[in-house]
């Protein structure tokens, strides 16, 4: 079978690495153009074009694959599988190749289409994800399922720690379905007209703890904030980011943000309906640290109040 293959971000690296073992023929490997990154802004290339480099793949770096129609259909591409490419496909692209266009989606769908599946399970506080293989149409993430595979979300999964497992899943799923969407003997399911939610873009905006939120809420942002963008708050002047947190139990008579108790291991700190056990904290720049190194150069009193929202929000 003849395959190109679309995808950007580490995730989708699992998946290249597995058709390459798989010993299917790569024609080409699709990637965003190179973005500026760093102080320097000079151009990077992503994970997916790196590796294919290494394994010895040709990259193209289109800004839409609508310039490639030509290409797919001179080449007798049988499939294209995208993997977190960023880039939407349109009806000239996806009937290009003879049996379409799969992609590995990092939920059960319906639910968290979109843009951060893995992060939105882990803060909507989701038992379990997976992964799905979609025959892909022009909507959004809404194409028929080939199949699909569930995880479950362990209490300390991290956005990073369940992207890892996942990617690692999405490329089993992945070849060992191979042979049958060959030989169409998987039969696509249209997805449920229910029950259907959109993992939306995170944002840098979102990573400012709310105080008033309740506890499990503020410990979920935590884990499915890192790593990127990370949660952060306000304290005493002073932006914090807050690596590690977990629910503690019932609170204080105290207002939000409020710092209830310091031990050598954890800060705790008042949410809305109980208590939230900082545990790991860092400066900007700085170095993560547990609780008990970060107070060897931080000055912290019971009563200091943590400011919900960014910097100036008055209802700190």
């Amino acid at each position: 079978m003849r395959i190109a293959f679309a995808g950007t971000p580490d995730f989708a690296v699992p998946c290249l690495n597995a058709l390459s073992n798989a010993g299917v023929d790569l024609l080409a490997v699709y990637t965003q153009p190179d973005r500026p990154a760093g102080r320097g802004r000079n151009l990077r290339a992503c994970a997916v074009k790196r590796a294919a480099i290494d394994l010895g793949i040709p990259v193209r770096q289109p800004a839409t694959l609508d310039e490639e129609t030509d290409f797919l259909k001179a080449g007798k591409v049988d499939l294209l599988i995208v993997v977190a490419y960023g880039v939407i496909l349109r009806r000239p692209s996806l009937l290009a190749p003879r049996l379409g266009c799969v992609n590995v989606h990092a939920s059960l769908l319906p639910r968290w289409r979109g843009a951060a599946p893995i992060q939105r399970a882990i803060a909507a506080g989701d038992s379990q994800t997976g992964i799905s293989l979609m025959q892909m149409d022009e909507g959004l993430d809404t194409g028929p399922v080939l199949a699909h595979v569930s995880l479950p979300i362990n209490a300390d999964d991290t956005g990073q720690s369940l992207h890892d497992r996942l990617s690692v899943l999405g490329a089993t799923l992945l070849t060992t379905s191979l042979d049958a969407i060959s030989s169409g003997q998987l039969d696509p399911a249209p997805q449920a007209l229910q029950g259907a939610t959109y993992a939306h873009q995170l944002s840098r905006s979102e990573s400012w703890i709310n105080w008033d939120q309740r506890a499990i809420q503020i410990e979920r942002s935590v884990r499915a904030f890192d790593p990127w963008p990370l949660t952060r708050s306000t304290l005493n002047g002073n932006v914090l980011l807050i690596r590690a947190a977990r629910e503690a139990g019932r609170g204080q008579n105290a207002p939000t943000g409020t710092v209830v108790a310091i031990e050598s291991d954890r800060i705790q700190v008042q949410a809305s309906d109980g208590l939230i056990d900082i545990l790991k904290l860092q400066k900007p720049g700085g170095k993560v640290l547990l609780v008990r190194d970060f107070l060897n150069g931080f000055s912290l009193r019971e009563g200091d109040q943590f400011c919900s929202g960014p910097p100036g929000n008055a209802d700190g």
